[in-house]
């Protein structure tokens, strides 16, 4: 019988999974994330996702393996995790009031093939005052968030409008994850006894 495994460290991850009624394994895996020169942030989503699943797969490769990443971009620029609050302070001015992009691609390994999605959504958020960013930053949430924020938490406050997959944003498209996970035989336990 094979388990269904998480390859990703984020609370936010396993917090949707488990909204549907998933209690997988979590297996972290550290791969380079590092972007390849002209690589898009679309095709960086993909590709990371992608390495995460075969990494975890080689561990587990009876198990279903989900691994997912999340890319926030302005056109072609990307907004990774702030390095300090004067980076995270760049990256609101940058992307206040003005519509930016959240890829998020997973990547489902299951009995020896991959199955990539990718879910792209718009988020716009409003100009923040400086001491806003400071408040914001001096919550600590910003810190280990794509683009310095987080959509499910404080920041929020700062969202004005989202096209798209809310979940994306937070980190893991449910409408996708639960359509790969059903098409392995693993479909939302929530749903289980309702079809």
């Amino acid at each position: 019988m094979t388990s269904l495994i998480l390859a990703s460290a984020s609370p936010r991850r396993l917090a949707l999974l488990q909204q549907l009624g998933y209690a997988p394994e979590v297996l972290p895996v550290a791969v380079d994330e590092t972007p390849r020169a002209g690589e898009a942030p679309d095709a960086l989503a993909r590709r990371l996702a992608h390495s995460k699943a075969l990494a975890a797969a080689a561990i587990h490769p009876q198990d279903t393996i989900l691994a997912a990443d999340t890319v926030v971009a302005l056109g072609s620029h990307l907004f990774g995790k702030p390095r300090d609050a004067d980076d995270a302070a760049r990256m609101y001015r940058a992307l206040g009031g003005v519509w930016h992009q959240v890829h998020t691609a997973i990547a489902l390994s299951h009995r020896g093939q991959i199955t990539l999605r990718l879910c792209d959504s718009a988020v716009r958020l409003r100009v923040l005052s400086t001491a806003e960013m400071r408040a914001y930053w001096e919550t600590g949430e910003p810190a280990d968030k794509a683009g310095a924020y987080a959509i499910q938490g404080f920041g929020a406050v700062f969202v004005s409008a989202v096209q798209g997959s809310y979940s994306g944003v937070v980190g893991l498209p449910l409408f996708e994850t639960a359509e790969c996970l059903a098409a392995c035989g693993l479909p939302p336990p929530c749903l289980s006894g309702h079809a």
